[in-house]
């Protein structure tokens, strides 16, 4: 959520951060509500004073006659006052929803473009493999190995269900222990956190992902939600505190069970570990000064962490900065990490690094006073660390052999008992 004085004062940047996202939004509709809910405002505190008035002098009277026609006239002020009262919450629930759908305006150094093909590439990491046979997809060399199971899967759990069973649930593991292991060891200063999955709306609503993404995310029957990142519950954490300045930033790596729909993929990748309902994942997430220059250096930080995981697994990969269309309505910048699918010739996406400046704080209230006695609303930003199983994909598929055994990258091995390969006897 902007700040409506910033959106009333630059109605034509906000425009053109719409037509970049292309996303519909007119801040006319908004501000037309705004100068509604001001007028309103305005008339119930002239109605209090009035009403606050009578009731001083009130006590003040001798005269019956006068005190009478005095709580006739404080009856009208009241009735008057509860009329506009009402006019106000009505005007204050279409302004508020307005409020929700304003889009951030992106930074001047993101593509123009409509969707994730006009994403542009921006950096590459390490050598697509050459082999010497057919490569296997993942699929294929989890079921031929006895790593996954997803017949059962689905019959259990349903569509885009799955078992991970043997060394496909190991290497599930090791991955966990990697991340950890790096983060105590290269980035001690985030601190780590086991966060719930099952949140209320207001979380999901203060960080940007409703009003629009109702279709993607499970509800529960008592309205509670299953969230599809540890962001979420990250991010809430800190609702409605106000930080010392002088304990920003704040870095966390979190871990948490995730939940998405999928309902926008119908007929994609319907089988395998690409995209599933439930997965894990750890999650960057840092609050910030409020300055740009600050949200810039931490982006690339986030990023160069996602790196490092990455490249300790000796994956392929490319950076790419996602284009305008290719934006949520909150995010100010997004660098996709797209990592190689032998299977697929071709990347795909294994991370999303974003930058919010104050939306979600603003909507969360998380504030934190300046070196001047200030308040401001913190800067926020988060980028995976590693989602499982969708790696899994891309481990299995790089590193398999002509003999059908997938070897296991160096960084996993002391993980999983000191195996170099898994298949072989």
């Amino acid at each position: 959520m902007l700040d409506i004085k910033f959106i009333r004062e630059n109605k034509d940047l906000i425009i053109a951060g719409a037509q970049k996202k292309h996303i519909k939004f007119d801040p006319a509709d908004l501000i037309k509500a705004d100068d509604k809910r001001k007028e309103l405002l305005t008339v119930i505190e002239a109605k209090r004073a009035e009403q606050n008035e009578v009731s001083n002098r009130l006590p003040q009277l001798k005269d019956a006659g006068q005190k009478a026609e005095l709580i006739a006239q404080m009856k009208i002020v009241k009735d008057d006052l509860q009329k506009e009262e009402e006019k106000l919450k009505e005007v204050m629930k279409e302004w508020q929803s307005l409020m929700l759908q304003v889009p951030n305006v992106p930074d001047i150094s993101v593509p123009e473009g409509n969707t994730d093909a006009d994403n542009k590439e921006v950096k590459v990491w390490g050598e697509i493999p050459k082999f010497d046979f057919t490569p296997k997809d993942h699929i294929e060399l989890m079921e031929k190995l006895s790593l996954a199971d997803f017949e059962t899967g689905t019959k259990v759990a349903g569509f885009r269900g799955y078992f991970l069973k043997n060394e496909g649930a190991e290497l599930e593991f090791a991955i966990w222990q990697l991340t950890t292991d790096l983060f105590r060891t290269k980035h001690p200063e985030y601190s780590m956190m086991i966060v719930p999955s099952l949140v209320k709306r207001e979380t999901l609503l203060g960080t940007g992902y409703l009003p629009q993404g109702e279709e993607e995310i499970y509800h529960t029957q008592d309205n509670d939600y299953l969230a599809g990142t540890a962001e979420v519950a990250t991010m809430s954490y800190y609702s409605d505190k106000t930080l010392r300045k002088e304990d920003l930033p704040k870095k966390m790596l979190s871990f948490s069970p995730c939940f998405r729909r999928e309902a926008g993929s119908y007929g994609k990748d319907v089988k395998g570990l690409y995209r599933v309902h439930e997965f894990y994942k750890f999650e960057q997430v840092i609050l910030c000064e409020a300055n740009h220059e600050t949200s810039v250096k931490y982006h690339e930080e986030l990023l160069a962490n996602a790196e490092d995981i990455l490249q300790a697994l000796e994956l392929p990969y490319h950076v790419v900065v996602n284009c305008g269309g290719d934006l949520g309505l909150g995010q100010v910048k997004k660098y996709d990490i797209e990592t190689w699918m032998p299977s697929k010739n071709k990347y795909g996406e294994t991370h999303s690094c974003s930058y919010f400046h104050d939306f979600q704080t603003r909507r969360l209230n998380i504030r934190y006073k300046d070196a001047d006695g200030k308040m401001k609303f913190a800067h926020s930003l988060n980028n995976t660390e590693i989602a499982t199983p969708r790696i899994l994909i891309q481990i299995l598929e790089n590193n398999q052999q002509a003999d059908g055994t997938i070897k296991i990258p160096e960084a996993l091995r002391k993980y999983m008992g000191g195996k170099e390969f898994i298949g072989k006897k």
